[in-house]
């Protein structure tokens, strides 16, 4: 029986590998091997990174509202990312210093 792959569009990850490494991400898209990321920064969705699936570290949290507007085809922001990805790290950072 083949493992079922939950889809990662929608996720939040951290890059592992390249000069990029430790830097969080929205995944935007997957292509394969491949997925595509925005941090609305340098990286937006209309120009998003190229990153193979095993150079990221997958966070299992996703912004809901970000997902339904990528599954719907809706314009997303640079700003609703930016938002997205802020506030994503300081739960992390609040997390860490709670134990």
């Amino acid at each position: 029986m083949k493992e079922q792959v939950e889809p990662m569009t929608g996720m939040f990850a951290i890059s592992k590998a390249g000069h990029d490494k430790g830097q969080m991400y929205l995944i935007i898209k997957e292509e394969g091997d491949f997925a595509y990321l925005a941090d609305g920064k340098s990286r937006t969705p209309d120009h998003p990174k190229k990153k193979r699936k095993k150079h990221l570290q997958l966070i299992k949290s996703e912004e809901k509202a970000l997902t339904q507007k990528l599954k719907s085809g809706a314009v997303i922001y640079n700003e609703e990312i930016r938002f997205a990805i802020k506030v994503r790290t300081k739960n992390q950072e609040v997390a860490n210093v709670k134990g």
